[in-house]
């Protein structure tokens, strides 16, 4: 066992060294969605634009549903590379691949229900409707690679491996720019073009990503099958796995929920909604790359007993993750104008964001501190936690859409999105403490 006295300390070129890269790495997904949105938007057909967007938010049901098979893998990974099992490290990403790889065929089987499931959950018009059957029919193709790419991602994280970490979402997101762009404004070939792309990008990624593992891995340390299948593990992981599926629903519960909210307000608010959610998007994944510096840095320190690495891991990203909020606030106001612009060249899908775009502004900042905690929590696989605050936080959420959006309509729903990514950091911080305190006693 280790003894924190002798331990190495966490530094900020430490979580740098991690955050940088995966910062890098993390913005290319949201820039992804904004070139869809532009390309889409630059046809000047608002129910496509709302139909992207649907799409995208059926597929964050989809597969970021399974986004536990790279959370989970990660804190894994970690925690048996703090604890030295080189073994269990190479074990915990075939278990990652093997899960993936199944439930990606389950869900192209199941492909048609998951659709009417979406579509009934948003409630879009017929002709939104139309683009997004196209688009879902093409891009669940992808699913086996998509879900392998995310426990190949989590592996190389846990790993500290944050360049190639760097490397494979570069390759993944860069494919999908080039292809995205040049089959939609370049072929023509519209909505298609935009899930054949992402199929694609998915696909090479993929298999990039196996070729890496396998450089990686020394003959030594590669497990037996029984190792592999073996039952404690599998059911650790399994349970591991179920939290943050139920937590990870509810997230994306909430987003669909908004996305729907919108929807009911007609084509023009889904389209203007659907643009100014690429802000959150983009502050959202710009702040997870130091929500993966935690993840990283805590899981190592959890799994080699360390309580102050986990202490001073936790406060240092969450210096970092507040004055890079702060900043993507006032990016996000004083140019979200000129973006609304280039993304949609529709006059009133424009008017309508630019009286919204403070909300959408504001969700970074408020955010920022749910965002760092997730990955403090992902680290050291407190997963029961992240369940019962992501519960409590959508039933603020709910409550203020409750009594908000009768006085106030889009508002109303921007402020509960706001009130949601609030209460999540809230609760999450308020449980940390004892959390912390019954996982390493600061007494022993």
């Amino acid at each position: 066992m280790s003894n924190p006295e002798t331990a190495a300390p966490i530094g900020h070129r430490k979580v740098l060294a991690i955050a940088a890269p995966m910062t890098l790495a993390y913005l290319s997904t949201p820039l992804l969605g904004v070139v869809d949105t532009t390309v889409i938007g630059r046809l000047g057909e608002a129910h496509l634009l709302g139909g992207i967007g649907v799409g995208a938010i059926i597929f964050d049901f989809v597969f970021g549903s399974f986004n536990f098979l790279r959370s989970g893998t990660t804190g894994l990974t970690a925690q048996a590379l703090g604890a030295g099992n080189r073994m269990e490290v190479a074990a915990t990403l075939l278990r990652g691949i093997m899960l993936s790889v199944v439930t990606g065929l389950v869900l192209i089987l199941l492909q048609a229900p998951l659709l009417e499931a979406g579509l009934a959950l948003v409630g879009p018009s017929d002709r939104v409707e139309e683009a997004v059957r196209f688009y879902f029919g093409i891009r669940v193709l992808s699913a086996p690679f998509a879900l392998a790419n995310y426990a190949i991602l989590g592996w190389f994280i846990g790993l500290g491996r944050a360049g190639t970490g760097l490397l494979l979402q570069t390759l993944l997101n860069g494919l999908n720019l080039m292809l995205n762009t040049w089959f939609v404004l370049g072929l023509g070939w519209g909505v298609a073009g935009v899930a054949w792309g992402t199929v694609i990008g998915e696909v090479v990624t993929a298999v990039t990503g196996i070729a890496l593992v396998v450089r990686q891995i020394a003959p030594s340390t590669l497990p037996s099958l029984a190792t592999v299948l073996d039952k404690a593990r599998f059911m650790g992981l399994m349970a591991l796995n179920r939290d943050i599926l139920i937590r990870t629903l509810v997230l994306y519960f909430a987003f669909g929920f908004f996305t729907a909210q919108s929807a009911r307000q007609g084509d023009v608010i889904l389209a203007a909604n659907t643009v100014l959610m690429n802000f959150l998007m983009i502050g959202g994944h710009f702040l997870d790359g130091f929500a993966t510096a935690a993840e990283q840095l805590v899981g190592e320190a959890i799994g080699a007993r360390r309580r102050a690495q986990v202490e001073r891991s936790v406060r240092l990203t969450l210096i970092w993750g507040a004055g890079l909020s702060a900043g993507l606030f006032l990016i996000f106001f004083f140019g979200g104008e000129l973006a609304i612009g280039v993304m949609t060249t529709n006059p009133e899908v424009r008017a309508v964001a630019h009286a919204f775009l403070l909300w959408a502004a504001l969700t970074p900042l408020v955010g920022f501190v749910a965002f760092q905690f997730d990955g403090v929590y992902i680290g050291a696989t407190w997963s029961s936690e992240m369940r019962n605050m992501m519960l409590l936080s959508l039933v603020a959420y709910l409550v203020a859409w409750w009594l908000l959006t009768p006085l106030y309509g889009n508002l109303g729903l921007w402020i509960a999105l706001n009130v949601f990514l609030g209460a999540r950091g809230v609760t999450l911080w308020l449980r940390y403490p004892r959390r912390l305190e019954h996982t390493l006693p600061s007494s022993a």
